[in-house]
């Protein structure tokens, strides 16, 4: 089997097509969800703060002085940029908690139409079954 006919078949399965819607989706939602960190929730942090912009929070490691995170990085200065660090912690638990959601609804989506559904009908034994019943109850009669 060649390469390419592995790599076909391989591709065109169902887990990895899903994988894939999933990937572009989650790009995506990333995008949304730093939108949502960088354009909403920290202005608002930085107004409860008064006015600190935590993306330009950084400790320089190195003796020069500089205005901005921005200008120290040009530079080429060390920096400890904590700032940044502190977004990316409120983009991952926001993210964590979207998720989180999106998993409690469709467990609660499954488990309502699991519900919904009839009970199957228990499968009518066969007559080997039925006769071996009947040889075990005989055989429990007639030890008494």
């Amino acid at each position: 089997m060649s390469v390419l006919k592995e790599f076909k078949e391989f591709a065109v399965r169902g887990n990895v097509m899903d994988m894939a819607v999933g990937v572009i989706i989650g790009g995506a939602f990333g995008k949304i969800v730093t939108s949502l960190v960088n354009d909403i929730i920290m202005p608002l942090i930085s107004k409860l703060t008064g006015g600190i912009d935590f993306t330009n929070l950084f400790i320089n490691l190195g003796s020069e002085k500089y205005e901005t995170l921005a200008a120290a990085k040009e530079a080429g200065a060390a920096v400890f940029a904590y700032g940044s660090f502190i977004q990316n912690v409120v983009d991952f638990l926001i993210i964590a908690f979207c998720i989180f959601l999106m998993i409690k609804g469709i467990n609660r989506l499954a488990k309502k139409k699991k519900d919904d559904e009839p009970a199957p009908a228990p499968a009518e034994p066969s007559k080997e079954e039925v006769l071996l019943t009947e040889i075990r109850d005989l055989l429990k009669n007639n030890q008494k």
